[in-house]
This record gives C-alpha cells, sequence and structure tokens, in this order.
C-alpha cells in the first residue's frame, strides 16, 4: 500500500491541499517525483536522499527497487521545495523505517543535506486554507511557526530537523506546540519604526498637506507636481505617517500577500504597519503589477492597505503604467497564463509626482523653462488620460519663499493629523460594514447612490462644474467620493456644497 501525506501548493495568496502519496515497487531502481513538478520540486529527490542519510535512515537506493512519488491532484503545478518534508517522510512510512499516524496532519518545509529544515514561503495562506479543511496538526519548520501561529483552530508544530518531526510523530520525543499569540497581542514594532518623514518637517506646501489629510482619509489616489525641490517627493513619503494603523483583518491581507512573496522574516510574523512601496521608475511592467512563469504578487499587491508611491512618474514606461488602470479602478490585478488565471488583491493608495517637464521649470517664477515644445508634448504624453482621469486630487506643489522655508512653525505634526484621519476612517468603518468594503474610495456607484446624496446647492454646484469642464461619469462620480470624505473630515452627515466646491479644485486644470 502506498503511504498518503498532505501538503500544500500556493494559488496566488490561497493555498490547495495536495496528497503526497509514495510508493515502492519492484523493478530498476528509480526515484521518480510525478505530478506536474517544477525543477524545485524534482531536485527534491536529492536533498530527500541526502537528509535521510545524514538523519541516520536509510536513503532510496538500488536495493530499494523503484520509488515513485505522486503529488495529487496532478493537474496543479507544484512549485519550490516545499515538499521536502512531506516526500522523506512518505518515503520512511513506505520503506517501514518509520511508524506514525498522518492523518489529519499536514506537512511543508525544505530540507538542507543535513536533515535541517529550512523556511518556506507562503505558510499563513497554507495554515488558513488546512484549519479550513479541518486539519488538526502543521508540522512546518521552526522559523515559520510563529507565523502560522497566527491562525487559531490547528495545533502548530515548528521543528528545526527532520529528526525532531520523526521523534514527536513517533512519540518519542514531543515538540510543544508553538503558542498562538493571537493577532491582537502581536506587537506593533514587529512591522518596522515609525515613518520618518512628519508633516511637522515640512514648510510650508499647505494645500498639499491638506489633499494628503483627505487621500489618507478615503484612500483616494494623489498627482503632485512642480519644479525640483518643492518637497513633492517628501510630501509622498508623509503620507504615511497619517495613515491609521490596519485594523486586523486588512493586516491579515497585507500579510498573506508578504507571506506568499516570501517577505517575511522569523521576527516579524504579522505585519501592524502599512506597507509602503517605492519602485524605481525602471521597473519592468510585471515587478510592477505581477506576474512571471509561476505568477507572484507585484509591487502593488504588496503595497496593498498601504502607500504605493511612483516618483518621476512620467519617467516610467507607458506601457508599464497604462497597467495600473485596472487595479487603479478595480482594486485588484488578474494575471492570466495559459494555464489559468490568478487574481492578486491591490487596494492601494498610489501617491505620484513628476515635474510639469523635462527640466522642471515649467512656468517656474524664477527660472526659465529650457525644454523645447516638442519635448513637452512628449514629457507630458506618456500620461495618458484614461490613466490620468483615474488619479482622483491633482495639486501643485510651487516652489517656497524664502520666508516659508525659514519660518519655525511649520504646522501640525502627523500625529495630530493622523487623529482627524483615524475619525474619518471610523466613520466610513460604521457606514460600510455591511457592504464589504472600508473606504470611500472603494465605492460602487450603488454605493454612491446611497452614501453621497446631495441638496439643491451641491446639485447646482456639481451640474455647472460638469458641463463647464467636460467632466466624464467617472470623473463625477469621483468628486462624490472626495467630497463624502471631506464631510466625513468635517464629521458632516451630509455632503454640503463647499464639500463639492473643495473637491472641484482638486481635479486638473485641463482634463483628458
Amino acid at each position: 500500500m502506498p503511504a498518503k501525506l498532505y501538503s500544500a501548493a500556493l494559488h496566488g495568496i490561497s493555498a490547495k491541499i495536495i496528497e503526497v502519496e509514495c510508493d515502492l515497487s519492484p523493478g530498476l531502481f528509480n526515484f521518480s517525483i510525478v505530478g506536474l513538478p517544477d525543477a524545485a520540486v524534482k531536485e527534491s529527490k536529492d536533498r530527500v536522499s541526502a537528509a535521510l542519510k545524514n538523519s541516520g535512515a536509510s536513503p532510496p537506493s538500488r536495493r530499494n527497487k523503484r520509488v515513485t512519488v505522486n503529488l495529487a491532484p496532478a493537474d496543479i503545478k507544484k512549485e519550490g521545495p516545499a515538499y521536502d518534508l512531506p516526500i522523506a517522510l512518505g518515503y520512511l512510512l513506505i520503506s517501514e523505517q518509520a511508524k506514525f499516524d498522518p492523518e489529519k496532519k499536514l506537512f511543508a518545509g525544505e530540507l538542507a543535506l543535513d536533515g535541517s529544515l529550512r523556511p518556506i514561503s507562503g505558510v499563513l495562506p497554507i495554515a488558513i486554507e488546512a484549519a479550513a479543511r479541518g486539519f488538526k496538526t502543521l508540522l512546518i519548520p521552526h522559523a515559520n511557526a510563529a507565523e502560522a501561529a497566527l491562525v487559531g483552530g490547528i495545533e502548530i508544530i515548528g521543528a528545526g530537523n527532520l529528526a525532531e518531526i520523526l521523534d514527536h510523530l513517533e512519540n518519542k520525543k514531543l515538540i510543544a506546540p508553538q503558542k498562538n499569540a493571537g493577532i491582537g497581542e502581536t506587537s506593533p514594532e514587529i512591522a518596522g519604526d515609525e515613518p520618518e518623514v512628519d508633516l511637522a518637517m515640512i514648510r510650508g506646501q499647505e494645500k498639499a498637506k491638506r489633499v494628503l489629510e483627505i487621500a489618507a482619509s478615503g484612500g483616494h489616489n494623489v498627482l503632485f507636481s512642480g519644479p525640483p525641490g518643492s518637497g513633492k517627493t517628501l510630501l509622498a513619503k508623509a503620507l504615511a505617517s497619517i495613515l491609521p494603523n490596519p485594523s486586523i483583518e486588512e493586516a491579515i491581507e497585507i500579510t498573506r500577500i508578504w507571506s506568499v512573496a516570501g517577505m517575511l522574516g522569523e521576527n516579524r510574523p504579522l505585519l501592524t504597519k502599512r506597507p509602503f512601496r517605492a519602485p524605481h521608475h525602471t521597473a519592468s511592467g510585471i515587478s510592477l503589477v505581477g506576474g512571471g512563469a509561476w505568477p507572484k504578487p507585484g509591487e502593488i499587491s504588496l503595497a496593498h492597505r498601504g502607500v504605493l508611491l511612483l516618483d518621476e512618474f512620467p519617467e516610467f514606461s507607458r506601457d508599464v503604467l497604462e497597467n495600473l488602470r485596472q487595479p487603479l479602478e478595480e482594486g485588484k490585478i488578474t494575471v492570466s497564463r495559459a494555464q489559468g488565471s490568478i487574481t492578486f488583491p491591490a487596494q492601494f493608495l498610489m501617491v505620484a509626482a513628476m515635474n510639469p517637464c523635462p527640466c522642471g521649470y515649467l512656468n517656474d517664477d524664477l527660472k526659465n523653462c529650457s525644454c523645447a515644445p516638442h519635448q513637452i508634448i512628449k514629457y507630458k504624453r506618456k500620461l495618458s488620460g484614461p490613466l490620468l482621469d483615474r488619479i482622483d486630487l491633482h495639486v501643485e506643489a510651487p516652489r517656497l519663499k524664502y520666508e516659508e522655508m525659514a519660518k519655525e512653525n511649520s504646522g501640525e505634526t502627523s500625529e495630530t493629523v493622523r487623529k482627524r484621519v483615524d475619525k474619518a476612517r471610523r466613520i466610513q468603518f460604521d457606514r460600510f460594514k455591511n457592504d464589504g468594503i472600508l473606504t470611500n474610495r472603494e465605492m460602487s456607484p450603488r454605493h454612491i447612490k446611497k452614501y453621497c446624496g446631495l441638496d439643491e446647492s451641491g446639485e447646482k454646484i456639481i451640474k455647472s462644474a460638469v458641463s463647464a469642464l467636460g467632466l466624464s461619469t467617472r470623473t463625477y462620480h469621483r468628486l462624490l467620493k472626495i467630497s463624502r470624505t471631506i464631510a466625513d473630515l468635517d464629521d458632516s452627515p451630509n455632503i454640503e456644497a463647499r464639500h463639492i466646491a473643495e473637491a472641484i479644485q482638486y481635479r486638473p486644470k485641463e482634463e483628458n
């Protein structure tokens, strides 16, 4: 009878249960792994053989006949070294070198040649799926145990090597289960330090600071434009300092993505700060939106529920920027390959910064622009109208005067602004608790109709704006969303004319 154990394969940010079947049969010696494995899985037989030998067991050899390992279902692609542990234990069972009950247990881990266990990616979604499918125990490398222990309802056993796992399974030397600290008890400092850029460090730019507050409150995207040195990048980095800490549900969402990407360390099993990602303008489309032969999350997914900074916005390839249109609109990205499609969440807050022209001094009061007209046209054409139309808040960051630079009192601190942002977010949380969304930016036309009613004066203002500026339906809806956020900051249950008037001034001067 073949031995059967259970492991898991990652599919996007979720996991699927995999049966690991091991069989010995007569014939010439061969150690084969079937079931659509990638190169890392195929090489498992060499790691397993060495690990077994160095752990004191007899590895597969010519005396053991044919060894066949099947990873089922066979139509799901298997990647990575996480199957080393179940393959090794399956061989020990079928060769009668070990005796234990594998039922209701799930195994995952990479084996070093000396038999020690190395950490793997994606343990959090594996633990979530194992608990949902009724498994009682998850046996994994010790370095992954704290991450897996965030999930309740399943026993987590973290071991340092294969021998420890075997002794535990055979009741020779039991391993104490990893303590489930609980998500709420995880230290916030695990995810990183406080943001370095405080709003109080930024001189002047009061309008831009107001835009940051609105963006942080409602999750709206921002585009800063201005000459070099006006503080655009500093403003963008300060956005992270006024965002409230994520809720428990958001923290789990963020951590699942980072776990699949293999970016969680042993000392930070849960990300309790919102991510801040700032890819260079030479980034490729795949690195930004995700993909590859085995699709992995890109920068926009790593920034999920956090901030994505795109500095030098027009310097990105136009093709790369056009990839942002779907996730900016839908809050997710679908990566399609011949084998199927995988959807990654991408509900990020994008803040972009750009110069008005290649030299940066178009319409500047003190320096003359040195760009030829065709250079300016080419520079601006890198940003398409549909892409700009998906950015909610457009604001200019002008050159500062000496009096503003030298002013001692620079305004409110990030902590003060964050309190107002947090209050506005709580209003939205209560409003949308039965709608499956978290921020005003995520509202659909159905939500807008329900929560963004206007009085007569408000209707008159927005009607005039639509007619005079030639606004699209998308832009009209975005104005209502921004107005709703401004009203939330005012603690106003209704959208008033002044809220709409403020929202309109954050549209670009020229609609594309």
